[in-house]
């Protein structure tokens, strides 16, 4: 079903392949628009639910495609910095793992009628995964600007502790929400 909700989950795919191809290229302009980038696919996150509730929207397509979407989108960009040493592999390897098996499950559980609605951990681990993202393709782009070259050398210790800090984060909530989740499917 072609409608506003569908589009906007689809968009959110594409987005996801660009902001690989712009952060790969590591320039100044490049980090910039993987910044406007992200933040545009990070609102049709919102927007598609927001459309689909409001205005009876809501499809089999989204109700599958919506996840898996959410998911391209923030393991892209995550694994992109993995490579790119910005974060651990292993960092990664634990939110992939995690977010592959539950919508694997969630799409399962779909198939037999079950639906679990994001519980409160998943809203979270979802917000602090995309405000990980968002402190490090700020910092990507604050260091190739090349304004503040001198300050770079003293800052970079300290963003490298938020960066670490906000990941472990990013991790620890998204292993719990993995749990909770489970947790909550085997008394539906």
């Amino acid at each position: 079903m072609v409608n506003i909700p569908n589009i906007l989950t689809v968009a959110r795919i594409i987005l996801a392949v660009i902001l690989v191809f712009l952060l790969k290229e590591a320039s100044f302009k490049s980090d910039v628009m993987a910044i406007i980038v992200f933040a545009v696919a990070s609102l049709t996150d919102f927007y598609d639910g927001y459309f689909a509730r409001t205005r009876g929207l809501v499809s089999d397509f989204g109700k599958i495609m919506d996840p898996i979407a959410d998911k391209v989108l923030i393991l892209c960009v995550l694994g992109v910095f993995a490579r790119m040493g910005i974060i651990a592999l292993w960092m990664f390897a634990v939110i992939a793992i995690r977010e592959i098996v539950v919508t694997i499950s969630r799409i399962m559980a779909m198939q037999k009628g079950k639906v679990l609605a994001a519980e409160r951990a998943g809203k979270i681990k979802t917000v602090c995964q995309i405000s990980a993202i968002s402190f490090i393709l700020l910092y990507l782009t604050f260091q190739q600007s090349g304004l503040f070259i001198s300050c770079f050398h003293a800052i970079q210790p300290l963003w490298a502790l938020i960066n670490q800090v906000w990941m472990i984060l990013a991790v620890i909530l998204t292993v719990y929400s993995g749990i909770e989740y489970f947790y909550l499917l085997s008394f539906s």
